[in-house]
């Protein structure tokens, strides 16, 4: 603790009290100087879009953060799918999958991250959402084991990926859209052995 206290009663020489003015005289003095009768700065829209829009950097980061946990879905699908249908998967079998799929699949996902937020990359994603969702159930249930083993990891993939970068009212409705799909078309979401 500290020895030089003061006490809260004693106020200290260098204070000042605040200047006692009237109300009149306060308006007197705000009119005089003129001050309610500049205009407000504001900032133009090019410097809000500025602001707002992110460098190339944090655009690459931002595909970077989506990238790999996309890298390692892909991944584990080629994996699942192969235990599927009952082949074991060999490292060369899954390199051979993954190494050329993930420049395709990075370059994706950055110009999908970079307009995701507008109208039109909300209803690309949406469309494809929609379409990918059903083309893979309809690959599940009607096409045989070796079209599966090809198709379906990429479909999911990128199926997952459109639900994440949608907005939450045109993923629900992609979501619907393909369980309509699939009610409609008698189809099911397990896989036939």
């Amino acid at each position: 603790m500290p020895r030089n206290r003061k006490s809260k009663g004693t106020a200290s020489q260098g204070e000042h009290n605040p200047i006692e003015m009237s109300e009149e005289e306060q308006w007197r003095l705000i009119n005089q100087t003129g001050i309610l009768k500049q205009p407000i700065p504001r900032s133009n829209a090019a410097d809000i879009e500025k602001e707002e829009d992110s460098t190339l950097g944090d655009e690459i980061f931002s595909a970077i953060t989506l990238i790999m946990p996309f890298s390692f879905c892909f991944l584990l699908f080629e994996i699942l799918i192969h235990f599927q249908y009952g082949k074991k998967p060999t490292v060369g079998e899954l390199s051979g999958k993954i190494l050329p799929s993930v420049p395709i699949l990075s370059g994706f996902i950055f110009y999908t991250t970079r307009y995701k937020h507008t109208r039109r990359g909300q209803i690309f994603l949406f469309l494809l959402g929609c379409v990918l969702g059903s083309r893979l159930l309809w690959n599940l249930n009607r096409e045989n084991w070796l079209v599966n083993m090809q198709q379906c990891p990429p479909l999911a993939t990128v199926w997952i990926y459109t639900i994440v970068q949608l907005d939450l009212g045109p993923a629900v409705l992609s979501l619907l859209t393909v369980y309509g799909f699939m009610k409609w078309k008698g189809l099911t979401y397990t896989i036939k052995p």
